[in-house]
């Protein structure tokens, strides 16, 4: 309070000492005299005196962190009933899918089917893969097959001649059966390697 003070004495007694000092009388210049001497000591003295430290703000990051409360106690077991203990698989809930062998396969055997299919066989490993994305060509009188093996069980056809079939397994030998629609007189030929697919009898 007592700068706020100084500074209202100021604003209000300085221009009136100015005043009297110009146009008052001789007593009236000494009273101003006086009273601009006060105020110009009353303002040393405070630019001397010592002020009272403001504390510091203390940052938000300062501030104390509350303990987290504790955890309570885990419910002992009844008497007489056996805790269960968790298996080493017992954190996964969800069976993760089963791999297979994806790759490109070439068929061993063609044979016709009535209908007008064509049986494509090939050795199954000991993964093999449940599907397989067949892609047909026709040349020179031949039927051109790329065979890939996948796991994906929905996959739609992406374009014309490709198709997604299902792949079974029995005594060691994969199979699937390729619908030709009316292709049945063309050879059946590895669109890889350009090699004749050896026909079997039906």
């Amino acid at each position: 309070m007592l700068p706020i003070s100084l500074g209202m004495a100021w604003l209000l007694l300085g221009p009136l000492c100015l005043w009297l000092l110009v146009k008052g009388s001789n007593p009236e210049r000494a009273g101003a005299v006086a009273t601009l001497a006060l105020l110009e000591a009353g303002t040393i003295a405070m630019s001397v005196l010592p002020h009272p430290a403001v504390p510091a703000t203390r940052p938000a990051a300062a501030h104390t962190l509350r303990a987290p409360p504790a955890r309570s106690a885990a419910p002992r077991p009844r008497s007489g009933s056996t805790p269960k203990q968790a298996g080493p698989h017992s954190r996964s809930a969800t069976p993760m899918p089963g791999s297979c062998d994806e790759r490109a396969q070439v068929p061993r055997l063609a044979r016709e089917q009535p209908g007008g299919s064509l049986l494509l066989s090939w050795p199954a490993t000991p993964h093999e893969c449940d599907r397989a994305v067949v892609a047909l060509r026709t040349r020179d009188r031949k039927l051109l097959i790329w065979l890939r093996t996948t796991r994906h069980a929905a996959r739609q056809q992406t374009r014309p001649g490709v198709l997604t079939l299902p792949v079974h397994v029995r005594s060691g030998t994969a199979s699937l059966t390729v619908p030709l629609h009316g292709k049945t007189r063309y050879t059946a030929t590895d669109g890889r390697s350009g090699h004749r697919i050896p026909r079997s009898a039906a």
